[in-house]
């Protein structure tokens, strides 16, 4: 199969989350199909695979409202988007569109890194689910990263495609540590800063643990920082990175005694599954997701209770509780893997070119 697979929200400097899903099931389905990738901006090929290529424009550009224009003439027989805004008017092949959750329709506020038109247009967007319905019953297949999320479309009929599991997963070929190097008094925290994420409680249980240091990694404005800088408790240690590599980000979590995570909503929670993989026991808000991904396996706790979560913490220093902790989250990590998301992918793309309109008229 030929698969042209949307690759424009990649980033051009470091991952973050859709770009780090995108690029691994590129890498991970291209053992099964001649894929081909679309791109907006060449800097994108540094994180992307050593697979072929076309440039097309920008995915918030006006022009992608004809996109569909420019790929028909590249004989795709499929094409998949890691998001469910690609233009689709005028297609020629099948389409699987991805929803990955549906934070913003209870946290309305953007991504501060999109441009002020597209901001205002997102609110817009999310003042109801049908703008959300009229994009995803232009593809074939609507692909989505867990049933979590499944759940809440089929609850809000967001679509009438058939619905299919594109699954997330932690990188591949990671060992898990080695218990007997032991853990810093640390705990780490990776993710923006957006309100929804509720960094604010993890801070405010660092009153409670006066002897650990938390570090938050992810890059911040001065603004951010600012109002949380000033919730830090007398005596409490909190550091900002502002931003890690991969490798220090891998390097810090196999030394701290937790990945800490108080999130109101996610679609999965990457760094979640990443933490047991490498053997870091998970503190997290007990929500839905978490108990999907976790599957029993991270510290849950009531994402408004610091005393709470700084008491998650502190079990993980009782005689055995860290190693069982670390034990249940590699077992548990292994239920996820991009080959198994890769064949999910290609069972999708099947149903999508079967269930295409077009499909006899092009054979």
């Amino acid at each position: 199969m030929r698969l042209a697979v949307d690759a424009r929200f990649t980033r051009t400097d470091h991952h973050d989350g859709i770009s780090r899903y995108g690029a691994s099931l590129i890498e991970a389905v291209s053992g099964h199909a001649d894929v081909l990738m679309l791109i907006s901006d060449e800097r994108q090929l540094a994180l992307l695979p050593d697979l072929p290529w076309v440039k097309i424009n920008s995915p918030l550009s006006p022009a992608e409202l004809f996109v569909a224009f420019r790929i028909n003439r590249l004989r795709a027989d499929a094409v998949f988007c890691p998001m469910q805004t690609m233009g689709s008017w005028g297609r020629k092949y099948p389409l699987i569109l991805t929803l990955h959750d549906l934070i913003y329709y209870s946290n309305p506020t953007p991504p501060s890194f999109l441009p002020l038109p597209v901001r205002a247009l997102w609110r817009l967007y999310h003042l109801s689910y049908r703008p959300q319905r009229l994009l995803l019953n232009r593809a074939d297949v609507v692909a989505t990263i867990s049933d979590t999320t499944s759940g809440l479309m089929r609850r809000h009929r967001l679509t009438k495609r058939p619905v299919r599991m594109v699954a997330n997963a932690p990188q591949d070929g990671a060992a898990p540590r080695d218990p007997e190097t032991g853990a810093d008094a640390t705990l780490l925290y990776m993710g923006s800063f957006m309100p929804y994420k509720n960094v604010e409680t993890i801070i405010r249980g660092m009153e409670h643990l006066p002897d650990f240091t938390l570090h938050l990694l992810s890059r911040i404005s001065d603004a951010r920082r600012a109002e949380l800088e000033a919730l830090i408790p007398a005596g409490a240690h909190v550091r900002f990175h502002n931003g890690v590599t991969d490798e220090e980000y891998d390097a810090l979590l196999r030394r701290t005694t937790a990945l800490v995570t108080l999130s109101k909503a996610e679609g999965y929670g990457l760094p979640v599954i990443e933490a047991m993989a490498a053997g870091t026991p998970v503190v997290a808000s007990d929500i839905p997701i978490f108990r999907e991904v976790s599957g029993g396996a991270a510290l849950l706790v009531d994402p408004d209770d610091p005393a709470a979560f700084a008491g998650a913490v502190r079990q993980l220093g009782e005689p055995g509780r860290w190693q069982k902790a670390s034990d249940a989250g590699v077992q548990r990590a292994a239920d996820y893997s991009w080959g198994a998301s890769a064949a999910q992918l290609m069972e999708a793309a099947g149903e999508a070119v079967r269930l295409f309109p077009g499909r006899r008229r092009r054979r």
